[in-house]
């Protein structure tokens, strides 16, 4: 007979995406996992597969919560450039989480080395262009952007921005010059 698992599945997940997100894969042992997610190394297998294959549960649990959030976002019914300003504001520094974004981090350190996870991070790159050329396009249907602003155009130009900021946010130590890149990247919708 089966034993049922004695802990709750994307609990001990988010334990893991917290701990890749912080040290990055190569520098993450399975030990490291075992300490952090507080299960036996062999229910880790058992229940994600080995460490590359959790790691890509992690990516993919990951970005599901980013893209919820981020289409919530999307469906408000606010001033558009609110809700951009709110989007690249999201790269800030929070005390609860590691800095930068785990799929950014991810794509830097094994995009070129891992064609999983350079697959996996394009997809959640165009998944999140997409998003921000449907909100560019509301702006434009509600008179709130220009229409003469391509909105395929912008939203690349949003998306660079923002994984601009994504990585500068681990380093930057002036919260100033964060706001006043937003403030710049807002002012090529005027």
């Amino acid at each position: 007979m089966a034993r049922t698992k004695e802990f709750e599945v994307d609990e001990v997940l988010d334990k893991a995406i917290q701990l890749f997100w912080m040290q990055g894969y190569e520098k993450t042992s399975m030990q490291d996992l075992v300490d952090i997610m507080g299960i036996h190394r062999r229910s880790i297998y058992d229940t994600f597969g080995d460490k590359h294959a959790l790691y890509m549960k992690a990516l993919k649990r990951y970005e599901s919560t980013k893209n919820k959030k981020l289409r919530l976002l999307v469906e408000k019914q606010e001033p558009v450039k609110e809700l951009i300003r709110r989007f690249l504001e999201s790269s800030m520094r929070k005390d609860d989480e590691p800095q930068g974004c785990f799929i950014v981090n991810s794509g830097v350190e094994l995009g070129v080395l891992d064609s999983e996870v350079a697959s996996f991070v394009e997809d959640s790159y165009s998944k999140t262009e997409k998003l921000l050329c449907e909100l560019i396009q509301t702006g434009q249907q509600r008179g709130e952007l220009r229409a003469s602003l391509e909105p395929e155009a912008i939203s690349h130009y949003l998306m660079n921005a923002w994984l601009g900021l994504r990585t500068m946010v681990k380093t930057a130590t002036d919260p100033g010059k964060l706001s006043n890149i937003i403030r710049t990247i807002l002012n090529t919708l005027n």
